[in-house]
Formats: structure tokens, sequence, C-alpha cells
């Protein structure tokens, strides 16, 4: 594990520098460069252990990128050929190049139509690259997708946008139900936040930083509590590696009804943040297939939590019929500070972030 450090902080530094290049350039060359420096950096950590799965989701994930990256070039030399610069924020393009560049945007965040082959990576690689996958990967795109909605007022691109964004949110609702690995689960979770994403990035940037940063503070916390206590599935919750397995069960799935914006939890702020910034700006009728795609993600956590009490009701009658106690495993003295860190952040935090909502509201 150890002689992994140095090959793993080369690699996650050419990872969050190619995403700060994208971040901090306005020519559509330095941000296909930061882009793809960006791939190169993440793909070996995909496959750092070797596995064969892991090399099958990097090729899916290699082939996905470089095709949305072939379509981004290819859509800024359009642009470039009608306005002969490679500015972003040019008013005379090319129609079919700001499609172009649109579609290898919502291609690189997996958002629909280009959905299918997020479950397909997540379902095979480490928690760690799950959570940069999830949320440092989406930064760049998605906020190059808001700066290109602000500066090019196309008012059926913008509509067609919207409609992208709510199938989002419902093929993330739908896609989630049945699912028995919990990354696969998650994936179509984060199909569904980018949708949420994306109708922030097309109505306010303020909403997108707020959205963002609680989506990303969340999925901190879920990842960090699956990796500690090495979860695969919903059939391995019941045996949880952790010196108190009950409230690791009832962390888990704290998170993930704050994750599907159960209230008062802190992804109902962040979802209430979206609405309050949005209705002022744009159509009300718009944020419905958000909303109902919110709505099937909580039912299946909600069917989690139940399917979840019963098994480990199952499990505490049969060790008591057979009289053999389940297996010791070594106390974790992580999820000690770990688990009451969690329903802080997802109890405070939310009245937090409404509160300075609510304050900005009266003051403006």
């Amino acid at each position: 594990m150890l002689s992994m450090m140095p090959f793993g902080f080369l690699f996650s530094f050419i990872t969050f520098l190619g995403s700060l290049l994208s971040l901090s350039s306005v020519h559509w060359l330095s941000i296909w460069m930061g882009l793809e420096i960006n791939m190169m950096g993440f793909i070996p950590l995909l496959i750092y252990r070797g596995l064969t799965m892991e090399t099958e989701s990097s090729i899916k994930y290699f082939i996905m990128q470089a095709l949305g990256s072939s379509m981004l070039m290819f859509g800024s030399l359009l642009s470039f050929n009608m306005s002969l610069s490679w500015e972003v924020y040019q008013q005379n393009t090319s129609v079919l190049g700001l499609t172009l560049i649109i579609l290898s945007l919502f291609l690189k965040l997996g958002a629909f139509p280009f959905h299918f082959w997020l479950p397909e990576v997540m379902m095979n690689i480490s928690w760690l690259n799950c959570l940069i996958l999830t949320t440092w990967q989406k930064l760049a795109p998605v906020f190059l997708l808001t700066a290109m909605t602000q500066s090019w007022n196309y008012p059926s691109t913008i509509s067609t946008l919207f409609i992208m964004a709510g199938m989002s949110s419902l093929i993330g609702g739908l896609g989630g139900i049945n699912q028995t690995q919990i990354r696969t689960l998650l994936a179509y979770s984060s199909i569904g936040h980018v949708g949420w994403m994306a109708f922030c990035a097309l109505t306010s940037e303020s909403a997108l930083k707020i959205y963002f940063l609680i989506y990303a503070l969340i999925s901190i916390c879920l990842f960090a509590n699956l990796w500690i206590s090495d979860t695969k599935s919903f059939r391995h919750i019941g045996a949880l590696k952790s010196e108190n397995p009950k409230m690791n069960q009832l962390t888990l799935i704290f998170i993930l009804l704050s994750l599907g914006g159960m209230p008062p939890l802190l992804g109902f702020a962040a979802k209430w943040t979206a609405i309050s910034f949005s209705c002022a700006i744009s159509s009300p009728a718009l944020i419905f297939p958000l909303l109902l795609g919110s709505l099937m993600s909580l039912f299946y956590y909600l069917t989690l939590l139940f399917s979840m009490t019963f098994s480990s009701s199952m499990t505490l009658i049969s060790t008591n019929f057979l009289n053999q106690p389940n297996p010791a495993n070594p106390p974790l003295s992580v999820n000690t500070l770990l688990t009451p860190t969690i329903f802080i952040i997802n109890f405070a935090g939310a009245f937090l972030v409404l509160a300075t909502i609510s304050l900005s509201t009266d003051f403006l």
C-alpha cells in the first residue's frame, strides 16, 4: 500500500490539474487540453490494483471520454470557423458547433441521453475512484455548461437542455429501482443529481455552486462509510465491519436519505436551494420532472430502509436460535468519529444552509 502512494499522488495531481486548467481557461483549445490531461490522470487510478474488472471499466471510461473530447474539438472547430476565435464567450457561433459542444459535455457528465456508460464503469471500481468519478470529474463539464448557457442565448437550445436535465433525473429515479449492487444504485443516483446540476447550470450559477458543494459533501460521507464498512451489496449490510453495526446501518441509511433529498437533511437543503433560485428565473413546471425523479429515488431508499431493518431482525433471530454469535470483526477507530460527524453534517448543515439562504433573500 505504501508503494502505491507516490503513484497515486502523481496521477491524482494530474487529474486535479487538468480540471483546474479547464475551469481557468477561456479558449476551447486549452479547455480541451485540460479535459484530456484530467482523463489521462484518472485512468491510471482506475487500474492501479490490476484487476480485470477494473481494466474493463477503465477501457469503457476511456472510450466514452475520448468520444466526448472528439465531439468537443469538432464543435469548437465549427465555432472557430464562423467566429475566427477560440473564445468561449462568443455570441456569433455555429448552431451545429454549439450542439456538439453541449452533447460532449453531457456525455462527459454521464447525463441523458449518454447515461448508459456510468453504471457500467462504477460497478467494478474502488470506492475512492467512485467518489472521484461522481464528484470531481463532474466539476469542469458542469461549470463549462454554465459558462456556455450564460453567454450563448438560443431559446430552442435552452429548452432542449431543460428537457435533457429533467430526463436525467427521471432516468436516475427509474434506474435505481430493483438494484441490488450499491455501486450501480449510486451510479443512477449520480445520474439523477446530474440532472439537478444541469438545471442549476441553466438557471443560476450560485445555485449550482451550493448544490455541487452539498452533493460533494454528502458523497464524501457516503463513500467514506462504505469504504470503512467494506459493503458491496445490500445483502452485506447486515454484516458490516464495524464495532457498532446497528449504528453503522443507521448512518448509512441517513446518508442515502439525505442523498435522495429527504427533509430536513442536508440533501433537501440542496434541492430547496435549486428550486428557490430557479423559480424567479424559469417556469415552475420545469421542476416537475426533477421532483418526480427525486421521489422515485426516495422510494427505493425507503424500501432499502425497510429491507435492512427486516434482514437485521432475521439475522438476530437466527443467531440467537443457533446460539452462534457473529464473528468478531476488528474495531475501526475511524468509525467512532465518522458516525457523529455524519449526523452533525446532515442535520446541522441543512439548517445552516436554509438559514443562510433565507437571510440572503431577506437582504436582497
